[in-house]
């Protein structure tokens, strides 16, 4: 392939529906590879590789599923200046991240009664409060093109799967009118 694909990242603080929404894009999104920044998609390997090692191995992989011509989500915290030191940044079109947001309420008792069983302490929640709300404030401003938030406090996850379907679909397609 001599062009550039673009890269989808579903982001959003922990508790917001990232994990959970993995299998329904798989099933609706067939000709897109979905991976994960956490430790299912590493195995036993996961614990031993940095996030931001991680984060360029998962660019790399998306850029070989690029050679192909198909394109590649990854669903976890990742962030634009995390992407910008991977080696492989540039041989994309653009990065389109997609917020996934729940109320502070519904995060909070997602993230208490998790099935890892994570001890979540006040100051932890609190945490990802903050950063649950610097994605709402920098959503327009921090990522280009500006980022498109999707509300899961109470949106099943294959409603979840459509709405980023739909984005996904809008900027797969917009590559195919600039060629």
């Amino acid at each position: 392939m001599d062009h550039k694909l673009p890269l989808f990242i579903v982001t959003g603080a922990s508790g917001v529906g990232k994990t959970t929404v993995m299998n329904e894009l798989r099933v609706i999104l067939t000709d897109f590879v979905v991976f994960s920044t956490d430790d299912d998609n590493f195995g036993t390997t996961g614990s031993k590789i940095d996030y931001q090692d991680r984060f360029n191995i998962l660019l790399h992989f998306a850029n070989s599923v690029a050679k192909s011509g198909r394109g590649t989500i990854i669903c976890g915290t990742f962030m634009p200046w995390d992407a910008q030191k991977c080696d492989t940044y540039n041989h994309f079109s653009k990065l389109c991240f997609i917020n996934l947001h729940c109320n502070d309420e519904t995060r909070n008792f997602r993230l208490r009664n998790r099935e890892d069983k994570a001890m979540w302490t006040d100051e932890m929640l609190k945490s990802h409060e903050k950063f649950a709300q610097w994605h709402l404030d920098n959503a327009e401003t921090a990522y280009d093109p500006p980022m498109p938030i999707i509300d899961t406090t109470s949106t099943r996850p294959s409603e979840v799967a459509e709405q980023i379907k739909k984005y996904v679909l809008l900027k797969w397609n917009e590559r195919v009118s600039v060629k």
